[in-house]
This record gives C-alpha cells, sequence and structure tokens, in this order.
C-alpha cells in the first residue's frame, strides 16, 4: 500500500462530515464548560485539546463499523471509494490494525486530556465495539441501535470538550469539573435530537439491512413511524435544549431553535409520504442541514453569553445564523449535495423522458 492510499484510507476513516459533527459537540462541551467555571480555561483551547481523543475515538468506531458491515456495505454502497474495504483499498486486517492504533490513541491523550476524559472515552469505546461487533451486535437490535450510537456520538465528545473545559473544585479538582444541572439538560437534549436524526440514515441503507436481517427500526416498523418517532424526537430534543439555554431560555435562542423545529417536522411529514429516492435523499440532507443549524444556533448562544454580549447582538447573531441555515437548507431541496447545477432541458431529463413515454 503507497504512503498515498495509506493517507486516503485514513481519511476516508475519520469521515471528514461526522468528524465535522463531532468537532461541534465538542465544541458545545467546551464553550459549555468555558461558561460555567470562571476558572476554566477558554472554549477554543479547551476544544483544540479534546478533539484528538474525539477524532481518534470516531476512526475506532468507524473501523469496527466498516468490519462488522462489509457484506452490507457491498450491497447499499457498491465500490463506494468512502469504503475502504469495499473499494478495495485495505483489507479486514489492516482496519483492525487501524482499529487498535486508534483505541490506543484516544485513551492516551484523552487522559492527557483529564483522568476522567480518559474513563469517558474508554466507555464510549467499549459501547461502541458492542454496537458493532458479535456476540453483543447492538446495530442488530432495532431501536436499542438508535439509543445507543447517540449515546458514542453524542456524549463522549460533548463530556470530553467539557472536561476540557471546566476548572474543577472538591472531589473533581484536577479532573475537569463534572457537569452541572443546565449542562445536562443540555446535553440531555442533543442526544435525544441526534436519535431523531440518526433515524433518517437508515433510509439509505434499509435494502442491504432487510436483505441481511438487519432489524433497524425503519425495517421493522416502516417510514410513517420511523418519521412520527424522529418528529418526536426532534420536538423533545428541542424543548430541553431550550431548557438547558445558561441563565435561561433567551427569546431570540428559543425563537430560532423554534423555527428550525418547524421546518425539520415540515421535512419529516413529506418524508413520510415521498416514495422516489432522489427526493427522499433530498428531503434527509436537508434535514440534516437543519439539525447541525440547531448546534450552530446553540453554540452560537452559549458562546456569546460566555462573552456577555449584549441581548440586542445576541439577537442579530442568532437571526443571521437561523437565516443562513434556512438558506442552505432550501439550496439543498431544490439541487442537492452538489449544489447548483448546469441547466439541462427538461426533454433530456430522465424522468421526463418516462413521463413522455
Amino acid at each position: 500500500m503507497t504512503v498515498a492510499t495509506r493517507g486516503r484510507v485514513l481519511f476516508m476513516v475519520a469521515r471528514p462530515p461526522v468528524l465535522a459533527l463531532l468537532a461541534l459537540y465538542t465544541a458545545l462541551g467546551a464553550a459549555a464548560g468555558s461558561r460555567a467555571h470562571a476558572g476554566g480555561g477558554d472554549a477554543l483551547p479547551a476544544t483544540g485539546r479534546a478533539l484528538l481523543p474525539v477524532a481518534a475515538f470516531l476512526m475506532f468506531s468507524v473501523a469496527c463499523n466498516d468490519l462488522a458491515d462489509e457484506r452490507i456495505d457491498r450491497v447499499n454502497l457498491p465500490g463506494d471509494r468512502r469504503r475502504p474495504l469495499v473499494s478495495g483499498d485495505i483489507g479486514p486486517h489492516g482496519m483492525r490494525s487501524v482499529a487498535v492504533v486508534c483505541a490506543v490513541v484516544a485513551l492516551t491523550s484523552a487522559f492527557l486530556v483529564a483522568p476522567w476524559a480518559a474513563a469517558v472515552t474508554a466507555v464510549g469505546l467499549g459501547l461502541s465495539a458492542a454496537y458493532s461487533l458479535r456476540p453483543v451486535r447492538i446495530a442488530d437490535r432495532g431501536a436499542l441501535a438508535s439509543l445507543a450510537l447517540p449515546a458514542c456520538y453524542v456524549a463522549v465528545p460533548f463530556l470530553v470538550g467539557r472536561l476540557a473545559a471546566g476548572g474543577g473544585t472538591g472531589a473533581w479538582a484536577g479532573t475537569g469539573g463534572w457537569p452541572g444541572g443546565r449542562e445536562l439538560l443540555l446535553l440531555a437534549g442533543l442526544y435525544v435530537g441526534f436519535i431523531g436524526r440518526i433515524l433518517l440514515k437508515d433510509f439509505r441503507d434499509v435494502r442491504g439491512d432487510a436483505l441481511f436481517g438487519k432489524r433497524t427500526f425503519l425495517v421493522r416498523h416502516g417510514r410513517v413511524r420511523t418519521c412520527r418517532l424522529s418528529a418526536g424526537c426532534w420536538t423533545l430534543g428541542s424543548a430541553l435544549l431550550v431548557a438547558g439555554a445558561p441563565g435561561g431560555p433567551p427569546p431570540a435562542f428559543a425563537a430560532a431553535v423554534a423555527a428550525q423545529l418547524g421546518v425539520a417536522l415540515w421535512l419529516l411529514r413529506r418524508l413520510a409520504q415521498e416514495r422516489h429516492p432522489h427526493r427522499e435523499e433530498l428531503l434527509i440532507c436537508a434535514a440534516a442541514v437543519v439539525g447541525r443549524g440547531v448546534m450552530a444556533v446553540t453554540l452560537a448562544q452559549l458562546s456569546m453569553r460566555s462573552l456577555h454580549w449584549s441581548v440586542a447582538a445576541q439577537a442579530a447573531v442568532l437571526a443571521a445564523v437561523l437565516a443562513l441555515v434556512l438558506g442552505q437548507t432550501w439550496t439543498m431541496l431544490r439541487y442537492g449535495p452538489g449544489g447548483p447545477r448546469r441547466y439541462v432541458p427538461a426533454r433530456y431529463r430522465p424522468e421526463e423522458r418516462a413521463t413522455a413515454g
């Protein structure tokens, strides 16, 4: 394997879009810790310290999942270069080596952040392995899988970021401090909201999941119930985020979260009725944009409160972020992940030719 191939494999195992998502959770934890403890470090340096264990944890999780789901991925994602095992860029032995090295790096770097960060990371590594690997294989257990994966991908980065930023007192001195009541509400809101979004991932993989007996919630209960459960989780998660806002929920923050919730519920209603695969993909991608927007609004609110910005300034920034998110959602619905494309006359479009025929 050449150096370029190794680099490409590691890049794909890092899953850049997922890594960006986990970095957001890490920053949210660090911002919450910096806000809660005047003696704690600034959020940005704390986020930087926490990113290495979080990235290594993610790569371990992805390596385990790719090893366990290789046969399913060959059906759902044939020849996809984003899956190194499927594309042949790496073999099972090499992927196992990646998993072991990443686990060691995650634990070591987390211990340098704080001893309790290493403990959180160790629990996350164990849960992530149990999610993908036999004999436990939580991924095959329907609704339990939708509860376990967010516990890894939300709690680990948030808590590691929080422990990197908190000052810590008493029994927690030197360990980074432990989250308080409002921070736990914030974490619960992020967790429940992620459950609502992760349920939608199964739409892409439903064919291979059904073929190999992976009993996801979608496979067992269908699209309508899946969208209803997602809507319920999204609603509860949004309410918990607002309740967990430091110093009480500011009206501008509550309004921004409510507006994005309304868009998400509209998208889910359309998804429950949609049957065209391409339009289904656009709706799911648009929902992902809204989900990231909720986190962006929350991070902006936490950061501005810690810097003691005026209420008017906070409202202006939140309005700008909301406008950006809504614009990106509209673009995703109209053009898809690739953005605006060159105009194609109607008579050359496959769907138009099929209708005409």
